[in-house]
């Protein structure tokens, strides 16, 4: 296999989506975003939570 052929399996022309695909598009990132920011300040609180308990140890 050739490697133009070889791209040509890989890559494929995407068509544009339509303002209705988009929008739930957008919606579907948006939700993914907003998934991980609750990840990432749950993993700060619990952080900060385990920093207090071993301050109040010493």
């Amino acid at each position: 296999m050739r490697y133009y052929e070889f791209a040509e399996t890989i890559i494929k022309p995407q068509k544009p989506l339509t303002p209705d695909q988009a929008r739930i598009q957008g919606m579907k990132n948006q939700v993914k975003n907003t998934q991980k920011a609750i990840k990432a300040e749950k993993a700060r609180q619990k952080i900060k939570a385990g920093q207090l308990a071993l301050a109040n140890i010493n």
